[in-house]
């Protein structure tokens, strides 16, 4: 009996119940935001006046879809009933 391969591509993605390109979507976004807020980071290390409250911004309103999502995949894999 052969035992079946999980695809890589596929298994987290599916873990958290989502298509592939679902999950390559919200992650693209995540990722291109922590870029931004990076960025931001860098340029008020060199101009302390400038995005004062952006890096933490962005991190508070990323944590807060990510922290929402997670409730969401957890709470429909292990409903109380």
């Amino acid at each position: 009996m052969r035992k079946r391969m999980s695809n890589p591509f596929t298994h987290h993605p599916r873990e958290i119940g989502e298509s592939y390109f679902t999950h390559l979507s919200h992650a693209s976004w995540f990722g291109a935001r922590m870029i931004a807020g990076g960025v931001a980071c860098f340029i008020h290390a060199v101009f302390p006046f400038l995005c004062v409250n952006t890096g933490s911004q962005t991190m508070n309103r990323l944590h807060a879809k990510l922290y929402g999502r997670a409730d969401k995949a957890n709470w429909e894999r292990h409903p109380i009933i």
